[in-house]
């Protein structure tokens, strides 16, 4: 499997996954332009895009959906309430390209998705993991807490994209943001914390994960330092050293992120 983060953060969120034979996309909250360009980087022709898993109709996730998915006829898989809150915006995706994802577990070709909620404050929020000969990748983004069901969903993965959206003090001393804003962000229908992330990050040690990579993080609100000091922080207090227990990368916003080849 290979793995690319395209943008992440609250101005657009994208990631490329590749099985044997299947590409697809995790959202697609970049214009159909810009994700056409972030593909080319790592050699993809977007009409090799099979189908695009959204996780909710927020902007960001699906800015560029509707251009994107008609124009290169692909499948687009979501939750019965996201094609309800998306319809007036989805004019171009013919009916016949449009799934709705009525079972935690389906297959994309040779790809098995296993989908689980997320506490979001949208019409529905999903994660997804994508599993293909043994290999297993998750995301879980847009949450605003997470259960031991999610943890135990995310523990047997090679990879797991996980929210760390924000310091809590930064964002509480953040003039720009309203408090009604900050609220909405602290709140259980909210963002992951840099200590949500790496207390979930610390349970899901010992399991299997070879790489994380934190992702949304808050360009106002958070910093790659905050998330890593935060992370070692944690893991240290519990007797343990993150360097020699995991992988740990960090999403972008503007550029895309590494590409991995996930190893059986």
């Amino acid at each position: 499997m290979r793995l690319c983060i395209l943008a992440s953060g609250s101005k657009g969120n994208c990631t490329f996954v590749e099985g044997e034979n299947t590409r697809i996309l995790i959202d697609c909250g970049l214009t159909k332009s810009e994700v056409e360009r972030r593909l080319a980087l790592i050699g993809i022709e977007p009409s090799s895009i099979d189908s695009i898993l959204i996780t909710h109709e927020h902007s960001d996730h699906i800015a560029g959906l509707n251009n994107f998915a008609s124009k290169y006829e692909c499948n687009v898989f979501a939750h019965p309430d996201t094609w309800a809150a998306m319809e007036n915006k989805m004019e171009k995706i013919a009916p016949t390209l449009r799934h709705d994802i009525l079972s935690h577990d389906f297959e994309i070709n040779e790809l098995g998705i296993e989908s689980f909620d997320l506490s979001h404050d949208s019409a529905h929020c999903l994660g997804f993991s994508v599993i293909n000969a043994g290999r297993k990748i998750s995301s879980a983004t847009d949450l605003g807490f997470i259960t031991d069901d999610i943890v135990r969903q995310l523990a047997d993965s090679s990879v797991v994209i996980l929210e760390a959206n924000h310091d809590p003090k930064r964002l509480m001393l953040n003039p720009r943001y309203p408090i009604y804003l900050k609220q909405r962000i602290l709140s259980k229908h909210g963002h992951l914390s840099n200590k949500d992330t790496a207390e979930s990050v610390l349970k899901m040690l010992g399991y299997g994960i070879r790489g994380l990579i934190c992702a949304h993080l808050s360009e106002e609100n958070n910093t790659p330092d905050l998330v890593i000091s935060e992370l070692n922080k944690i893991v240290a207090k519990n007797g343990g050293n993150l360097a020699k227990e995991i992988r740990v990368d960090i999403a972008k916003q503007d550029t895309i992120g590494n590409l991995y080849r996930i190893k059986s």
